[in-house]
C-alpha cells in the first residue's frame, strides 16, 4: 500500500503540475502558441509579453495555486511526521510545470508553482519568499533575479523556522532545479542583456 501511495502522489502531482495554465490562457485569448513567443516559456513573465500585466498576475496566482494543490492534498490525506508525501508532491508538481506531458515537456520555469509548494508546506516561509521576490524584482526590474535569489534563500528560511528536514532538503533541491532552469537568464544578467520589467 505504501508503494501505491507513492505512485499516486507522484502521478497526481505531476499531472496537476503539467496543466499548462499560461499556454491555455494565451491560446484561448489570442490563438497563439506562447512557446513561439519571447522566451518560449509558458510562465507568467512570458504571458505578460503577450497579454500584459493583468494576466501576468493572474497566471502567477493560478500557477502558485497549482503548485500548492497537490501538496495540500498530500498533507490532508497522506502526510506523515516527516512530511514525506508532501515533499514528494512538491517535487513532482514543479517537474510537471517545467516538463509538462501535455506540451511535449516544454513548460515554464516553475517559480510561481515552486512558491506555491512552499506556501503549502509553510505559509510563513512562503509569504516571506514571495515578499523577497517582490522587493528584489521591484527594485532591480529583473523578474529572473528576484526568482533566483528568493528560491536560493528558501531552504535557509525553512531551517530557521524549524521545519522538518525533508522540507529544507526539498527547498534546496527545488532552488537548484529552478536556478538551473534560469541558466540562460543568468548568462543574460551577467552580460547585461536580460529584459527588465517595465
Amino acid at each position: 500500500m505504501h508503494y501505491l501511495y507513492i505512485f499516486l502522489t507522484i502521478l497526481i502531482a505531476y499531472l496537476i503540475g503539467s496543466v499548462p495554465t499560461g499556454y491555455l490562457i494565451v491560446k484561448i485569448k489570442t490563438n497563439q502558441d506562447i512557446r513561439t513567443i519571447g522566451s518560449g516559456s509558458t510562465g507568467a513573465t512570458n504571458v505578460k509579453r503577450v497579454l500584459g500585466k493583468k494576466w501576468f498576475f493572474i497566471v502567477m496566482i493560478l500557477d502558485a495555486l497549482k503548485g500548492a494543490l497537490p501538496v495540500v492534498l498530500a498533507k490532508i490525506f497522506l502526510d506523515d511526521a516527516y512530511g514525506f508525501y508532501a515533499v514528494l508532491a512538491s517535487l513532482f508538481v514543479i517537474i510537471g510545470h517545467s516538463k509538462p506531458i501535455f506540451l511535449q515537456f516544454r513548460g515554464g520555469k516553475s517559480v510561481a508553482s515552486g512558491v506555491g509548494t512552499i506556501l503549502a508546506l509553510n505559509p510563513i516561509v512562503g509569504l516571506l519568499i514571495a515578499l523577497i521576490w517582490g522587493v528584489i524584482t521591484y527594485f532591480s526590474k529583473y523578474v529572473s533575479l528576484g526568482s533566483i535569489i528568493a528560491l536560493f534563500i528558501s531552504p535557509i528560511l525553512m531551517y530557521i523556522f524549524k521545519n522538518p528536514p525533508g522540507y529544507v532538503i526539498y527547498c534546496a533541491l527545488a532552488a537548484l532545479y529552478i536556478i538551473y532552469l534560469h541558466r540562460q537568464n543568468i548568462v543574460r544578467l551577467i552580460d547585461g542583456k536580460e529584459n527588465k520589467v517595465r
